[in-house]
């Protein structure tokens, strides 16, 4: 099983974390590091992907400053999400060995869906639609780009996220269907801080690599850093 690094720098601005990933895909390509997972959360903010439409942003870019929020048009693929307190963020920066990028998403969403069986909360996936789902809501949101045979960005559980946050848009892009939460399907609260050792785990299993605590990059680790330095923590196995 080859080895791999997880960083978990807890709270982090978006546009720290898209300057890291960014930085940590360039390392990855040059094999600088091996397949890298973050775990992490954002504070409000909206991420508008290459295919949004401006109608599914609604008002949110004249108003994100009154509501508390940011908004950032993105690299990846797909329509505008939000992203916030309460929701488990993840960043694979791995190296696509087939470059089957349908494949590698149908992997996120199995680590997803294995994670919300353990919390007892049932889901699936979508025929039509990328991410983990329960009926026509979606509890899980997944964008990728790959960059050179290495990925970015990646997904977004919602744990307690406060769903309110949505409504300004069209999540995703996508009329008529909604979100949801784990806590809501599990029927009991589920923390970021219980949901990420387990999708940590089962990202281990489904992609075939071991975690190991190693240093976090310089480059979001200083002693500035407004959420402190990151840190790594053991996956369960």
């Amino acid at each position: 099983m080859a080895e791999g690094r997880l960083l978990t720098p807890g709270v982090v601005p978006y546009g720290d974390a898209y300057a890291l990933m960014h930085d940590l895909a360039e390392q990855r390509v040059r094999d600088e590091i091996p397949d890298t997972l973050v775990l992490l959360e954002h504070p409000p903010v909206y991420t508008a992907g290459r295919r949004t439409d401006p109608m599914h942003l609604g008002m949110v870019e004249q108003d994100a400053e009154r509501m508390g929020a940011e908004v950032h048009h993105v690299d990846r693929g797909g329509s505008v999400t939000f992203h916030g307190p309460g929701q488990l963020v993840g960043y694979p920066i791995i190296r696509l060995g087939d470059g089957d990028v349908i494949r590698y998403l149908r992997d996120l969403e199995e680590v997803i869906l294995r994670t919300t069986a353990a919390f007892g909360a049932a889901c699936e996936r979508s025929e039509v639609n990328t991410g983990v789902w329960s009926g026509r809501r979606k509890v899980c949101a997944i964008g990728v780009r790959t960059t050179r045979g290495v990925t970015l960005h990646g997904f977004a559980l919602n744990c307690t996220t406060d769903l309110r946050w949505f409504e300004a848009i069209v999540p995703c892009g996508l009329p008529g269907y909604g979100v949801a939460t784990l806590s809501e399907l599990a029927g009991r609260p589920v923390t970021v801080e219980d949901a990420l050792p387990v999708v940590a785990g089962e990202f281990e299993a489904v992609f075939g690599v071991r975690f190991r605590g190693q240093a976090a990059p310089s480059t979001a680790s200083g002693e500035n850093h407004p959420d402190g330095p990151l840190r790594t923590i053991p996956a369960h196995g």
